[in-house]
């Protein structure tokens, strides 16, 4: 069985069995591929000293532990199916250890950049226009909930409703999860879909009218969310490299870890499987605290 078919039949138990999502399969299929190109042999034969020596390759090409261990987890997987499945007799993938990481901090906006992002965008949303009200509708839903990106353009129509104040949401691998909408969000909502609803009013459907954010045939895309997101940064006056839909992912969780709020309830919000993930978020704390004390305190030293 050749390396193209192997790897074809990994995607399909994990579509099937796992409900990878599209995004995940089409790395998996990447970073396995790059693997199979640095091999002699194939991937049906391949030894752990292969894998070894795959990894001291990327590190020499300057590749990120992050990214190796991230290719070593694809590896890892493949070779446990191909055993599980007796289509190999070992698994070359066992004991071999990850590439050791720095522990890295996500960089977050303080609660002062989401105001001026958020004044800004109801500032272009005052005329009433479809564009600017999305764009509020956009910003303050993703900060109230914290949701993923690709969570959030895949909402469908219906995910918001006159009395909605928690949205449904369908996440990694299929969990799906309640997370509150606050009311700024909810009343961003609302006065973006009284525009786009009345567009669609008297047409023909299109396919794209059964998302919450539609465009098209389809909805809009994460791509596009980003560039108006860094076009906002802009106007807000804000370096465009701090604003990210990811960005307000980590400022929803810091934030409310900064006022509060219960680690556990976090995790369930972001949809996190295990909580040392959530916790990430702790540290940044912790830093910022430190910085505090390091510059403001009278007795500090320059």
């Amino acid at each position: 069985m050749s390396d193209h078919d192997l790897i074809d039949q990994f995607l399909e138990m994990q579509a099937a069995e796992k409900a990878g999502a599209m995004n995940s399969l089409v790395a998996y299929r990447r970073d396995l591929e790059d693997f199979g190109s640095a091999l002699d042999g194939s991937l049906a034969t391949a030894h752990a000293e292969d894998i070894r020596a795959y990894l001291h390759t990327l590190q020499r090409k300057g590749l990120s532990a992050r990214t190796a261990a991230r290719r070593l987890s694809a590896i890892r997987q493949f070779f446990l199916f191909l055993y599980r499945d007796g289509l190999r007799a070992d698994n070359p993938a066992q004991g071999i250890d990850s590439p050791r990481q720095t522990a890295r901090l996500p960089a977050v906006l303080d609660e002062a950049d989401v105001d001026r992002l958020l004044e800004t965008a109801t500032s272009l949303a005052a005329g009433g226009g479809m564009k600017g009200l999305r764009l509020l509708a956009i910003v303050e839903t993703l900060y109230a909930t914290g949701l993923r990106i690709s969570e959030l353009v895949s909402l469908p129509r219906r995910a918001v409703g006159p009395d909605t104040d928690m949205i449904l949401v369908a996440g990694k691998g299929g969990r799906e999860r309640l997370v509150p909408l606050g009311s700024r969000a909810r009343e961003a909502l609302a006065a973006y879909l009284v525009v786009v609803d009345g567009t669609k009013a008297g047409r023909v459907g299109k396919e794209g009218d059964g998302y919450l954010f539609p465009s098209g045939r389809a909805h809009l895309t994460r791509r596009r969310v980003g560039q108006l997101l860094k076009e906002l940064a802009v106007v807000a006056g804000l370096p465009t490299a701090s604003v990210s839909p990811h960005k307000l992912r980590h400022a929803f969780a810091t934030h409310l870890l900064a006022h509060g709020a219960d680690l556990r309830a976090v995790q369930q919000m972001l949809g996190h499987a295990d909580i040392s993930t959530t916790q990430i978020y702790t540290h940044v704390l912790d830093e910022r605290l430190k910085t505090l004390v390091l510059k403001q305190h009278p007795l500090a030293t320059e």
